[in-house]
């Protein structure tokens, strides 16, 4: 990861994913950047319905990639046991994790 740590900031950017046509625009968006940061309010209710297909679509794209993805997610039991155990199976993933809180997501990102 670079010094500057050029970390892509979903909100701030005016990104989001509402359906599977958003993953690429996303992706797009990453091109040279260190690190994304999503928020639950990034993410379409289909996302944590993991039955839709979209969480898997997205973070198989991500990591596909490469690229570094920090979801803020304060409380993934709040969108049942099977998103909670997804989070939770992410707690050490090289490219992907679910953080508690926007102060936890970019440190994590900015680790080197």
């Amino acid at each position: 990861m670079s010094p500057n740590h050029n970390i892509l900031v979903a909100a701030e950017a005016g990104l989001a994913v509402r359906n599977a046509g958003d993953i690429l625009n996303l992706l797009g968006a990453c091109y040279q950047i260190d690190g994304l940061l999503l928020t639950e309010a990034d993410l379409a209710p289909a996302f944590f319905d993991l039955k839709s297909g979209l969480a898997g679509e997205l973070l198989q794209k991500f990591v596909n990639y490469r690229v570094r993805v920090a979801i803020v997610v304060p409380d993934p039991a709040a969108y049942g046991d099977r998103f909670k155990e997804l989070a939770y199976e992410h707690r050490a993933h090289d490219l992907i994790r679910f953080t508690p809180s926007r102060a936890a997501a970019e440190a994590w990102l900015k680790k080197v």
